[in-house]
């Protein structure tokens, strides 16, 4: 890669970031070599869905990902980064579907096969933009290696799992209540559910015994679901209605004599302690409903309009039916009263539809057995989650689990591999595609439906190196090192994976979990289309650079807590990123024709500040390495944010100048030069994981050995100095002392100050060497430094700092009398205003009418007024002392 002479006078990222990135991926450098004598780093890309657009969430996700692969890459052990993408089933069929409703066409009139052709017609054009848009970002993946979970691989893993898992007995076929969502028109899982809190009502309804005047009355949220009630349940020892057990009421509005029978399940402290039973639309009800033999009347269907058994509201909408139902009842006299019930309604993750339980015939596995491993691998150490705390959610949740209802009544993903023989009747689960019954040659006739997406996902760790192929990958990179993930997917993915993993791999798919939090918007909220509160991670990109996105994300966040988007930040980290640019053009204006081979570092000239920084590089390298290994990437970029811009560019470039400018002292110009270089060339590659692009445009700028910072050796620290580091500590809060009085004293900063230092015996040869330095930065004319306890300066500002006192005497520096003057005036003005607020904040009135924030307000004002009066009167005092 060609060379600029020197940096341009302005840092633009977008002349920066497409270069270097070609220029990477032309050099194979994020391809690693298998080495058996090294135990590589590998991590596996959360797959984004094939149809997405990166949003911020990604940003963050993938940002932390790609500092851990820089960082291990540096470190010279063999890293992979494994990328790919999810075909995403209901997400993408619902793109699809809607670019043919813009043609007046449904999947039904294209058909399966055409609208399958279609879909991938729709992935090959618009599914590699994720991929481009993580590379503008700067992930530094393998995309030798990228993985579709559609493609050939991935298909034949989907196949061995399920058929294996069949085979075993753990996959199996069965009418259960499932979560159906009408709009999307298929099943979804229990933790694609989101439960919202919801303001609704509470019906109460009179059910009349077959016999005699009775009745019994329940409570519903779903009046609609009557229409299917098998019958009424009990507490076996509910004295109300022992004797009312084994019974029948007329159900209303049908006429159906159901039931009343006695089940445990009933809590006889809510409500009537009597709760009608529908076992085709409700879990527990179908629970209650296998125990005591109840028939299982559906009466809504797939599209969630009301059906055949509804009656007279065939046709209707649930939520229509509701409103009628319940209009008709209160006629009828079967409505007792209405209630106001604040509860949890399950929605549609993917679509915000309510969703509806629904009784259906769905493929399910087991997940008992495989779900004990996974919890066992936890709880032993095998596998660690980052932070601790989300073991428990995991362990909860595991321990809890219900079987995992996996077919989804789609038609893109991987269609389920069971053939239904229509002679014999035997349902076959087959590893490759069949045309005929192996058992009498009958025809066969496939399962429609295909498996939940998480099914494939679920086997990306091993799937994605070439399982079940014992291929070179899967023996070297498995199990991968950690996995960077979302706290929203801990059971959509995490766990899955590990169970998986363990059932098929016979060991863990990744030793740690490091789990982040969500983007959320200034405010707190989510961000959504909805709320309008979105931020398109590219448009960041565009006007600030992938840099200056990334840092910013990096150092908000702590693992596991949410981060709030500021653009303040992006403004900041953008300054950051500046501050790094004009730094780095000083240096090599000042490096010009400088070349470090050969140069003895024990034989240089250094002076107190190149001992210092040198010493505080090392031990920045040792935090910054420590806290990555930690995983507190957002700890390691601050303290790489402090060292360069509050140590390195404010306080070393500042003391080296004179070095560097001068002609008399060869020798220690020489020493500044190579420090300078060694310090900017080591901060280069610490902060390279997290600033990719710039850290490489300076980094090609400056004297260095290989082809690129990003396989450059991570930085090792050497030995620090602390004596240096306290001594030259201690001068530098003596300097910003002195600014500190220049400031409030508004001395002209032209004007040189004469400086009195009282300090004890053996902290004066370390003050004595400080001299020049307070010369320079704190415009010093003069420096005396005296022994502790002398006989203070008359009209001396002063300040105690790093254990001396500091006198800045202001004869000849400032008009003193006028001076005086101005400060007698302010206060007066301040007494006035402390008068005005401690007179107002004794008034009974105002106390007692002002809102709260008021009166707090003006107490807040009378404080700062006192405040400020004090410092005036010192002032004052010491003007005139």
């Amino acid at each position: 890669m060609p060379e600029e002479k020197s940096l341009p006078t302005v840092y633009d990222p977008k002349v920066v970031e497409d270069k270097w990135y070609q220029y990477w991926i032309e050099g194979d450098y994020f391809k690693p070599e298998i080495d058996p004598e090294q135990e590589p780093f590998t991590i596996v890309i959360p797959p984004p869905n094939v149809t997405g657009a990166l949003h911020m969430g990604h940003a963050l996700d993938n940002t932390i990902q790609d500092v851990l692969i820089r960082w291990k890459r540096m470190t010279g052990v063999p890293t992979l980064w494994l990328p790919g993408t999810d075909h995403a089933g209901i997400a993408t069929q619902a793109k699809v579907v809607a670019s043919l409703a813009e043609e007046g066409l449904t999947p039904h009139d294209v058909g399966r096969e055409k609208f399958l052709e279609r879909t991938w017609q729709w992935k090959e054009q618009y599914g590699g933009r994720i991929i481009e848009q993580l590379k503008r970002l700067g992930a530094s993946c393998d995309w030798s290696r990228e993985r579709f979970t559609m493609d050939e691989g991935c298909s034949r893993a989907v196949r061995e799992v399920f058929v294996s898992l069949f085979e075993k007995g753990l996959i199996y076929r069965g009418d259960y209540i499932i979560n159906w969502c009408p709009r999307c028109g298929t099943a979804v899982s229990d933790i694609e559910v989101e439960h919202e809190e919801t303001e609704g009502k509470l019906w109460h309804f009179r059910y009349p015994l077959v016999e005699g005047d009775g009745y019994v009355t329940v409570a519903t949220t779903r009046p609609e679901t009557i229409l299917g009630d098998t019958a009424v349940a009990v507490h076996p020892n509910d004295e109300r209605y022992r004797d009312l057990v084994g019974k029948s009421l007329i159900l209303p509005g049908v006429g159906r004599h159901i039931p009343i029978v006695a089940d445990p399940y009933v809590d006889p402290e809510f409500g009537t302690g009597a709760v009608k039973v529908t076992p085709a639309h409700d879990p527990n009800d179908f629970q209650i409903g296998l125990r005591h033999g109840l028939e299982q009347v559906v009466v809504i269907a797939p599209d969630g309009t009301m059906n055949e058994k509804a009656g007279k509201y065939q046709g209707m909408d649930r939520l229509a039916c509701r409103e009628a139902l319940v209009a008709d009842f209160a006629r009828e006299g079967y409505l007792v009263k209405v209630e106001e019930h604040h509860h949890a309604v399950g929605h549609c993750s993917r679509c915000n539809t309510t969703i509806e339980p629904l009784l259906s015939k769905q493929w399910f596995v087991k997940m008992k057995p495989l779900a004990e491993p996974a919890l066992a691998a936890v709880r032993k150490g095998q596998i660690r989650f980052v932070p601790e705390r989300f073991t428990k959610i995991y362990c909860d949740w595991l321990e809890n689990i219900r079987d995992w209802c996996i077919s989804r009544q789609l038609w893109w993903g991987h269609r389920i591999p069971v053939w239904y023989c229509q002679g014999c009747g035997e349902v076959i689960a087959s590893r490759v595609d069949l045309d005929h019954c192996p058992h009498c040659g009958g025809k066969v006739e496939q399962d429609p439906d295909v498996l939940d997406t998480w099914f494939s996902s679920a086997l990306w760790p091993f799937s994605t190196l070439g399982w079940p192929d014992q291929t070179e990958d899967l023996g070297y990179f498995y199990p991968t090192s950690v996995l960077v993930t979302g706290r929203d997917i801990i059971f959509f993915w995490v766990a899955r994976m590990i169970f998986m993993g363990l059932a098929f791999m016979q060991e863990e798919p990744f030793r740690e979990v490091l789990i982040h939090g969500l983007v959320l918007d200034s405010q707190g909220r989510k961000m959504s289309k909805s709320l309008g509160n979105g931020i398109d991670p590219l448009e960041v990109i565009e006007e600030y650079g992938a840099d200056t996105l990334r840092f910013m994300l990096i150092t908000s966040i702590t693992p596991g807590n949410d981060m709030r988007f500021y653009w303040e930040r992006v403004e900041n980290c953008r300054n950051f990123a500046n501050k790094i640019w004009n730094a780095s053009r000083f240096a090599l204006l000042n490096l010009a024709g400088f070349q470090p081979e050969g140069i003895d570092e024990n034989r240089l000239a250094y002076s107190m500040a190149d001992r210092w920084i040198l010493s505080r590089l090392n031990r920045t390298i040792a935090r910054v390495t420590e806290e990555l290994e930690q995983y507190q990437l957002g700890e390691a970029a601050t303290i790489l944010y402090e060292f360069i811009w509050g140590e390195l560019c404010d306080w070393y470039i500042e003391m080296i100048k004179p070095r560097l400018y001068g002609k008399e002292d060869e020798e220690g110009r020489r020493a500044s030069r190579y420090v300078l270089w060694k310090v900017l060339e080591n901060t280069l590659r610490l902060l390279h994981p997290f600033m990719p692009f710039i850290t490489e445009e300076i980094w090609q700028h400056l004297p260095h050995s290989g082809p690129s910072i990003c396989v450059a050796p991570w930085p090792e620290a050497g030995d620090t100095d602390p004596v240096v580091e306290e001594e030259m500590e201690r001068i530098m809060a003596v300097i910003r002392g002195v600014r500190n009085i220049r400031a409030e004293m508004s001395i002209a900063p032209g004007k040189k100050a004469p400086v009195v230092i009282q300090a004890p015996a053996p902290l004066q040869p370390q003050l004595e060497s400080g001299i020049p330095y307070l010369i320079q930065l704190a415009g010093a004319g003069t420096v005396s430094i005296q022994m502790a306890g002398t006989e203070k300066p008359r009209q001396a500002a002063a300040a105690i700092v790093g254990g001396v006192e500091v006198y800045v005497p202001l004869e000849g520096l400032i008009d003193i009398d006028k001076e005086i003057a101005r400060l007698r005036k302010e206060q007066q003005a301040l007494e006035k205003e402390v008068q005005r607020a401690a007179t107002k904040l004794q008034n009974e009135n105002f106390l007692a009418k002002a809102p709260a924030q008021v009166v707090a307000k003006e107490r807040e004002k009378e404080q700062e007024y006192r405040d400020k009066l004090i410092k005036v009167k010192e002032r004052v005092a010491l003007l005139e002392g």
